[in-house]
């Protein structure tokens, strides 16, 4: 979208393009685990490499495209150690999801997942002090116990614990994310990620075996990486600029209801009993924080229109 463009948009228009730009984020990401249903590949080390190959590639092309060579160059170059910092965790976080794929439902990696802006807040206060509100805490306690349901289904046998432990993994990478990006807005989230797709990608070459795979599954990896991975968080980091945070947040929330519907409607993957109930309690608590806080930054918006 060019610079003219941008200018002659209203207040308004922005606001709507930004909603659509983050929904749109949202409901590609959730068709994730569907689409790595399609794939047959007995390695995952191979399907990260592929997805991170094509995921990376797409991000680097889309910053040449949207801001050029100096500046995606200097992007890349002042990112510092946050920015490297945020590229580890993304990259850690991805590479995991798709192993976990292997353990466990989508349901469960999604919802464990959706639990993160929250334990970014717990994760906050233990390492800064960062005060949380009561509102918060109980929403904090909500979560872990909604967690914690879920993970018991791995002590029962129904689902593996290897699963239940990579997806913990994942909330805490991107709760980790989270809090850095936080602290150092000055990070650039879209060069960032891109470094962690191109960290994944070689991590998994070395941890790989054979790379070669069927063309039919090439084509669900190129879907799976470059659309649904780095497509989406091109929508994404476009969107979230335009709307408030917690707005911005409270639509992402579509990612964990729609994935597991798609994936039970395409593949008739069913969640076990308590990685519903689990998962129930996590996104209830999640959607009213959210909301709560929406509200919130509404009210004071209205009060201090400047602010």
């Amino acid at each position: 979208m060019s610079n003219a463009a941008a200018i002659h948009r209203s207040p308004t228009a922005d606001f709507r393009l930004g909603v659509l730009m983050v929904a749109g984020s949202a409901v590609t990401w959730s068709f994730g685990g569907t689409i790595a249903r399609f794939i047959h590949v007995a390695d995952s080390w191979t399907v990260v490499f592929w997805r991170a190959l094509f995921a990376s590639t797409f991000l680097l092309l889309f910053m040449l495209w949207r801001d050029g060579p100096k500046a995606t160059a200097s992007m890349v170059r002042n990112m510092g150690l946050p920015g490297l910092g945020v590229a580890f965790c993304f990259g850690v976080a991805s590479s995991c999801f798709v192993v976990a794929l292997q353990y466990t439902t989508v349901a469960n990696i999604l919802l464990t997942q959706a639990a993160a802006p929250l334990f970014a807040g717990l994760l906050a206060w233990m390492v800064f002090g960062q005060r949380i509100n009561a509102a918060t805490w109980a929403a904090i306690v909500a979560v872990i116990g909604g967690v914690a349901i879920m993970v018991s289904a791995s002590f029962s046998g129904e689902v593996s614990p290897i699963g239940d432990g990579l997806a913990l993994l994942i909330c805490v990478m991107f709760s980790s994310a989270i809090v850095i990006t936080r602290h150092h807005p000055e990070v650039r989230m879209m060069p960032a990620v891109c470094l962690g797709t191109a960290m994944a990608c070689v991590a998994a070459f070395l941890l790989s075996g054979p790379l070669a795979v069927s063309v039919q599954d090439l084509g669900w990896l190129f879907l799976f990486g470059a659309l649904n991975l780095g497509a989406g968080l091109a929508m994404f980091v476009t969107g979230a600029r335009l709307v408030p945070a917690a707005l911005a947040a409270l639509v992402g929330t579509l990612e964990p209801v729609l994935g597991p519907l798609w994936v039970w409607l395409v593949h008739g993957e069913v969640p076990v009993a308590r990685t519903i109930v689990g998962g129930a309690i996590v996104f209830l608590a999640l959607f009213l924080h959210i909301l709560n806080d929406w509200w919130r930054q509404r009210e004071r918006r209205r009060i201090s229109p400047r602010a």
